[in-house]
């Protein structure tokens, strides 16, 4: 079973009570017993109060279902457990403020039952936000507007990798490292799509993390292998056929990405996970085989991350109420990578950064990374009926 914070802007609403959070052994005997199944849900509710306590979950039926708690009257969320199987007790423990509450359940294979609605009273306002739920035909726009953007930037990107094969074909080296470089920003710019690339994405992305032969295996292709062979002196004539693996494997995955489609559960977790994977990987310099441009792809991830919240927010912006510090901590880390971006347009290798300078910069991603993390659950497509 999975519990999560689910309240939008957790530390606003902690001030307001209206906080949601799970302990999964926190319940005890004397806490409410809500029932749940596919003919009766909430009940069990005798004595609404106002502030910190435990619900005690229990599915009386015979099929998996999801509870929430919900204001009845706007649908919005402060509260949910997923997965609770039947026969099974779950604790959900809240901090309720003063209004209206009712637990909706959702069993598998099951139309949503709403609850008996409760007041409470006696407490604090409820003036922070919970969350309205964002369903599946909410997220139709945002989903084209993403595909559209995706399948222009593959084409940018087959143009690109077109430019490099000529340029490891032509001989020159200096000509084949700034093309190389185009055209792998141009692929980290399509952050959220990964999933969507399937095996593509090892194939013209992946490391030589975990291969037996390490950077010599066979099976070490695409643009890292191509990194290497350029800044550590291989003959270009040899790389060519890495040159042509990796166009080859640029045009197949435009032609797929035709037939394929970005999930609407991916695409809120890509906003924050864009930017954890350059936390792991580019500002560790775990994925430099030699090019020294770890914070030119961070700086590309950072538009990959751009990309997502822009078709995300209508969405976003009722529902966020952090969404203008997200702005603002882009636009702080936007100027810390842009300043390792020289005059003659090469990049500051991340080991040449100043002890200060380093440590501001993961300091900025981190905080920006922590406030990306709420979309997920925020954007995350839910049923309501």
């Amino acid at each position: 079973m999975r519990t999560r914070w689910v309240v939008a802007g957790v530390v606003v609403a902690a001030a307001a009570g209206a906080v949601v959070a799970f302990w999964p052994d926190s319940a005890a005997a004397g806490d409410p017993e809500i029932a749940v199944s596919r003919s009766a849900c909430g009940t069990g509710w005798a004595d609404p109060k106002p502030g910190p306590q435990t619900f005690r979950l229990h599915n009386t039926g015979s099929v998996t279902a999801e509870v929430d708690l919900i204001d009845p009257a706007t649908g919005v969320v402060y509260g949910e457990v997923e997965g609770l199987g039947p026969a099974t007790t779950r604790p959900l423990r809240v901090n309720l403020g003063n209004g209206s509450y009712a637990f909706r359940c959702l069993p598998e294979d099951a139309s949503a039952i709403v609850g008996p609605a409760v007041r409470v009273t006696g407490g604090a306002e409820r003036t922070g936000p919970g969350v309205a739920p964002v369903t599946h035909d909410d997220l139709l726009g945002p989903l084209k507007a993403y595909q559209q953007h995706v399948t222009t930037g593959l084409g940018e990107f087959v143009s690109n990798t077109g430019a490099l094969k000529n340029a490891v074909h032509g001989g020159d080296r200096a000509a084949s490292e700034a093309a190389w470089l185009t055209a792998h920003l141009t692929y980290e710019g399509l952050g959220a799509a990964y999933d969507a690339f399937g095996d593509s994405d090892g194939a013209l992305n992946g490391t030589a993390d975990g291969l037996p032969g390490g950077p010599a295996d066979p099976g070490f292709t695409g643009f890292h292998r191509l990194e290497q062979g350029l800044w550590h002196g291989e003959d270009l004539g040899a790389l060519a056929a890495v040159a042509d693996q990796l166009d080859t494997g640029a045009r197949a995955l435009q032609a797929s990405f035709a037939d394929s489609q970005v999930d609407g559960n991916d695409l809120a977790l890509r906003a924050h996970e864009i930017m954890e994977n350059t936390l792991q990987f580019e500002l560790t310099g775990r994925t430099d085989y030699g090019s020294g441009t770890n914070l030119a792809t961070a700086r590309a991830n950072l538009d990959g991350t751009r990309a997502v919240l822009d078709v995300l927010r209508p969405l976003l912006t009722p529902r966020y109420p952090d969404l203008s510090k997200v702005d603002s901590w882009l636009t702080r880390t936007q100027s810390a990578l842009d300043a390792a971006h020289r005059p003659d347009g090469s990049w500051t290798p991340l080991a040449q950064l100043s002890p200060r300078d380093r440590q501001k910069l993961n300091a900025d991603v981190s905080e920006l990374t922590e406030l990306l993390a709420p979309i997920a659950a925020i954007a995350e497509p839910r049923r309501v009926s």
